[in-house]
């Protein structure tokens, strides 16, 4: 199954969070005539103009080791084997709030727990749909989780010892396109994770009679339960097999909810997440052995094929010649294409937009935002970047000229990659830069 398109309308929302200046987005169109760089020069000018397209590129792979995960806009679940990238696994830590202050129960002898379910809304996927086993643990660290606080794809918290699925509940089919009914009602496509009853009992209990306090404000309740760690436990998994998942965790049917029947009425109450819930996602990639790992850090192995993964890897476009371009040129067009390796329909689709970026000097491992996007046209099957304005900063002495680094836009929401061609592809594309300028 190939990647969701819902997808597709995400595109520019999000920047990565690695970035210390922030990039202003541009839409770009999808198009098999491209207009990059057009209406940028007086036509009775062309003949002073001077061409380039034969600039030599240097093309390789960093590895990024420091990702801030907290609040995402999508909780990241599931785990995949990645023919190219190697094996993918992702979790998330959240709190819950209460449904409402000071919830009487009545009588607990009158109360019998039908289920204990936690519902997570479908917000797309990468990968393939299926089964995937389930653990869900709580948070015992005594930090707990704090809206303030900065969290990366490697952090961690202490969590128990007991998975809290329900007994043979623990396999699940992943599906965002399944049917979700939740008693006569219809809704939105969920994962439905079915948890201990013995959970929901202790919670009904200390809310009645061993520590209600706990639930007279979110703030004691916080403290009182500190959240779930929500994971899959697939073991190995065959090359292409398994996928993660996006949920929205904001949603009003993301919440966790105790089904109990009292003196012959079923009744509900809910634990919701919302925007005063804090959470992270937890991101664990490995490359080993695979020859992404072999062109990190290489501008050798990387001229034949190099990458860019969310949360892992930045690609990278050292163009040298640009320095030659003679200091008194006005740059008309300067469009970067950057061919790609990917069959049509096939599950691991390129990022919809790429985000560009450059150091901020030749000293500094700083990222600064140049103001572009890179946008996928389909039809090429390749990125194409208005580099007009960087090129020009470079010949003024404005900037350095040090690299053009590309990710895949939603860097901290998804688990895009991007397999790009380099200088020495055995494929026909190969990446280029197209500069059109004047001497005055």
């Amino acid at each position: 199954m190939k990647q969701n398109q819902s997808l597709w309308w995400r595109k520019g929302l999000f920047l990565s969070a690695t970035f210390l200046l922030s990039i202003i987005l541009a839409t770009s169109c999808k198009k098999k005539e491209t207009s990059l760089g057009q209406n940028t020069i007086d036509q009775n000018n062309i003949l002073s103009s001077a061409g380039i397209d034969t600039f030599q590129l240097r093309t390789f792979t960093i590895a990024v080791d420091s990702v801030i995960s907290d609040n995402p806009a999508f909780a990241l679940l599931g785990s995949y084997n990645d023919p190219v990238f190697g094996t993918v696994n992702a979790e998330f830590y959240t709190q819950f709030r209460l449904e409402g202050l000071n919830p009487d129960f009545g009588d607990l002898n009158t109360i019998a727990i039908d289920s204990f379910v936690l519902g997570l809304e479908y917000s797309g996927f990468y990968g393939e749909s299926g089964d995937q086993t389930f653990e869900v643990y709580e948070i015992t660290d005594p930090n707990g989780l704090h809206l303030d606080s900065t969290y990366y794809s490697f952090s961690t918290l202490a969590v128990g010892a007991n998975n809290l699925m329900a007994a043979g509940k623990e396999v699940v089919y992943m599906d965002e396109n399944d049917i979700t009914v939740i008693g006569a009602d219809t809704v939105d496509p969920q994962l439905r994770l079915h948890l201990d009853t013995n959970k929901a009992r202790t919670f009904l209990e200390d809310a009645m009679i061993n520590n209600p306090t706990a639930f007279t404000s979110n703030e004691e309740f916080a403290d009182y339960f500190k959240g779930f760690l929500v994971r899959t436990n697939n073991g190995p998994q065959a090359s292409g097999d398994g996928g993660v998942f996006y949920f929205n965790l904001n949603d009003a049917l993301s919440k966790a909810t105790i089904y109990y029947t009292q003196a012959g009425v079923q009744q509900s109450f809910d634990f919701l997440i919302n925007s005063n819930s804090a959470d992270f996602n937890h991101i664990d990639i490995d490359n080993f052995g695979t020859k992404v790992e072999t062109v990190i850090n290489d501008t050798i192995s990387g001229m034949t094929e190099f990458y860019s993964q969310s949360f892992a890897s930045r690609a990278v476009i050292q163009i040298p010649g640009l320095s030659n371009i003679p200091k008194n040129a006005i740059v008309h067009s300067a469009v970067l294409e950057l061919p790609i390796q990917y069959q049509t329909a096939a599950k691991y689709a390129p990022a919809f937009d790429a985000s560009i970026a450059t150091r901020e000097s030749s000293v500094s491992d700083n990222l600064l935002g140049i103001n572009v996007l890179a946008g996928y046209v389909s039809s090429f099957k390749r990125y194409e970047v208005d580099l007009r304005a960087y090129v020009q900063a470079i010949i003024t002495g404005e900037i350095d000229n040090t690299e053009i680094i590309v990710s895949p836009l939603l860097f901290i929401t998804s688990m895009d990659r991007i397999i790009f061609n380099g200088p020495n592809t055995d494929n026909k594309a190969k990446p280029k830069i197209r500069v059109l300028y004047t001497e005055f």
